[in-house]
């Protein structure tokens, strides 16, 4: 419509022209001059209306402008929850009049933000890593912090600023923390405690046992109940469980104090499942965490929350259990999947060891006595198992009983049997890929339970009282067979496995221990043929002893670097051994790099768990044995990050 009034007046300015040289043409002089002078004065009327009216239209916007901002500022005053906005380095530059109602100290501009709310990193947000903090915890109640970065205009410039709102949901999360979460409690220990006690004393102490799990349950107005001699089923509201978390679930020290005379202290296994859709759902959390706890030899709770695991506890040494019911049961099955499938595969961990190659010989000279085609996956590369594999190498019997990974890959099928030794965790199987492909799985361990265990397994034999896997081998061997017989290499690589886990009988050697060892050696294995298994040459001994001088000691824990030139993994594990013969040493660490990788070595004498600190940098193990591989750090983060989890470890074990 403006494009139509102004083409319009053009058009009649241009014949009000034409119409005046008209008539100075025809001489008609007087009646042009005054058209001329109409027209001038026309000119200027309309050059004047067309200024006026753009100022009119400048100011209009410009008031709009104004007014916009004005509603603007009081729309954000006025907005229902709090909000405020700070500059690059964290300081408040406004905020609206709701932001005060939720700090306990009063907010003024020029305060920096952290002073209020430390767990937000406004470096973090302008680097454009985080738009939103949930579950924010402010003077007891919960927000979810949305965050804005915008441009502020100034006098001199304009600079970025964010903006955060603060959305209460504490509601929400009071509702949530109603949800009802399940709890598996088992005593996993009863039958050796109650046979340690006098018989006078057994009832009261079964009753005393019951009675405090029961008051724990009604501490947190829970329903529970027994549904077995030793084992509890209990729903409790999700927030005591967060209640529990805080005190680290201290009905495991609870119960391990009581003392009715018993020899051997009670100790629980709990299994907690939340977070789940529905309670079927949280009762197979708690299922599966209650394994894992009993897995990972006891006297501790596993909480499970969809794929997240935690782990409090942990810190009683495993007691042997003397009844051989379950390793009868397990080798019958054992036999009866072996006769079921047509080649047997057998395979250990990474860096193979002793007890790892001794189990192996000895399950495959079983399933060789039953007729069943039989292969040993191992890599090329074993020096720490060389002296023997060599050995067996000279026995025309042994010739084709070895195959690498990549040959396992290519021929497993099917209707083959995979049994794994020694080893159950997906991080540390010698090949996953086999692991994955194989259809039938046997696992037989003894390493506490991992959270990546291997899914899926037919059968799985995992004791952690165990001294080794080659223990649990010769006692399964001795249910398999009515006359059992293994040659006499056969016996010295089983006998040599316990003798390395067990560090010559005085590491986690119970009665079953000496007992398999007894059978071993009517057997034939000769005590000095194992001897010079574990004999080192003088290279290695020198290099041990270059990694012990390096050694430093703090809080009674020795940490040794092996040098540049020194790549052996075993090495370290054995220099490990080593350090613990030092008196004040209660436990070891030893670092070497292999390729990029850093291996650590723990061991202990059981004071310091060290299991629980490598578990804390992805590692696994047993109380007193563990390892653990970090990726992608320098030796010196390597060292900083082990002695951060220990300072963290003691800190927690003196509360």
């Amino acid at each position: 419509m403006k494009n139509k009034l102004n083409i319009n007046n053009n058009l009649h300015a241009v014949l009000a022209a034409v119409l005046i040289i008209i008539l100075f043409i025809y001489n008609h002089n007087y009646l042009a001059l005054a058209g001329l002078i109409i027209f001038i004065v026309l000119s200027l009327y309309y050059i004047k209306e067309a200024k006026d009216k753009k100022q009119k239209q400048d100011n209009y916007i410009k008031n709009l402008s104004k007014d916009m901002s004005v509603a603007a500022e009081d729309t954000l005053l006025k907005l229902p929850f709090p909000l405020l906005i700070v500059n690059d380095e964290g300081e408040i530059y406004w905020f609206n009049n709701l932001l005060n109602n939720i700090f306990e100290k009063q907010v003024t501009l020029g305060n920096n933000l952290n002073a209020f709310v430390k767990s937000v990193n406004v470096e973090e947000i302008f680097k454009r890593k985080k738009e939103v903090y949930q579950d924010i915890i402010i003077n007891k109640r919960h927000y979810n912090i949305y965050t804005k970065i915008m441009n502020r205009s100034t006098d001199k410039a304009s600079e970025k600023v964010v903006m955060l709102y603060f959305h209460d949901i504490s509601s929400i999360t009071d509702i949530i923390a109603t949800k009802e979460s399940i709890v598996l409690i088992e005593v996993d220990n009863l039958n050796e405690v109650v046979k340690s006690t006098e018989n006078d004393n057994a009832p009261l102490l079964i009753a005393e046992i019951e009675r405090t799990i029961n008051n724990y349950a009604q501490n947190f107005n829970a329903m529970i109940k027994k549904y077995d001699s030793n084992k509890y089923v209990m729903s409790v509201q999700d927030k005591y469980i967060e209640a529990q978390m805080n005190k680290k679930f201290d009905i495991l020290d609870i119960v391990r104090e009581i003392n009715l005379g018993n020899k051997y202290d009670v100790t629980l296994s709990i299994g907690v499942g939340r977070g789940g859709t529905s309670p079927l759902e949280n009762h197979k959390y708690a299922s599966t965490a209650k394994e894992l706890a009993l897995g990972r030899g006891g006297d501790q709770a596993v909480i499970k929350s969809g794929d997240k695991v935690s782990f409090f506890g942990g810190n009683t040494k495993e007691v042997e259990k003397r009844t051989r019911v379950r390793a009868r049961v397990v080798a019958h099955a054992l036999k009866d999947l072996v006769s079921e499938s047509d080649t047997v595969y057998i395979m250990g961990h990474r860096n193979p060891d002793m007890d790892c190659i001794g189990a192996a010989i000895g399950v495959a000279s079983a399933v060789l006595q039953m007729g069943k085609p039989c292969f040993v996956v191992l890599p090329t590369e074993h020096k720490a198992v060389d002296f023997f594999v060599n050995k067996l190498k000279t026995y025309k019997e042994y010739d084709n009983l070895f195959i690498n990974p990549e040959q396992c890959k290519k021929n497993i099928h099917i209707e083959d049997l995979l049994i794994m030794v020694d080893v159950h965790s997906r991080g540390y199987v010698q090949d996953v890929t086999i692991a994955e492909k194989a259809n039938k799985v046997v696992i037989i361990d003894h390493h506490r339970r991992s959270p990546d265990s291997i899914e899926g397994a037919l059968l799985t034999y995992i004791e952690v009282y165990a001294s080794s896997t080659s223990e649990l081998v010769t006692e399964i061997i001795q249910y398999m067979f009515e006359k059992p017989k293994l040659k006499q290499i056969e016996a010295e690589g089983l006998l040599a496995g316990i003798t390395m886990d067990t560090k010559n009988f005085y590491f986690k050697t119970g009665v079953r221990t000496f007992e398999a060892a007894s059978f071993l050696r009517r057997l034939g294995a000769d005590t000095i043929d194992i001897k010079k298994m574990f004999s080192d040459d003088l290279d290695s001994y020198i290099k041990k002893a270059e990694i012990i001088r390096s050694a430093k000691v703090e809080n009674n824990i020795a940490f040794a670097v092996c040098p540049p030139s020194i790549e052996e993994i075993v090495l370290a594990a054995q220099v490990a051994d080593e350090l613990l013969n030092i008196t004040g040493i209660q436990a070891s660490f030893v670092f070497v790099k292999i390729g990029d990788d850093i291996n650590i070595s723990g061991r202990s004498f059981g004071d310091v768990n060290v299991q629980v600190i490598l578990e804390a940098l992805g590692g696994g193990g047993h109380m007193t044995i563990a390892g653990a591989k970090l990726e992608g750090v320098s030796m010196e983060e390597a060292v900083k990050k082990l002695k951060d989890v220990i300072a963290k470890y003691l800190r927690e074990g003196d509360k």
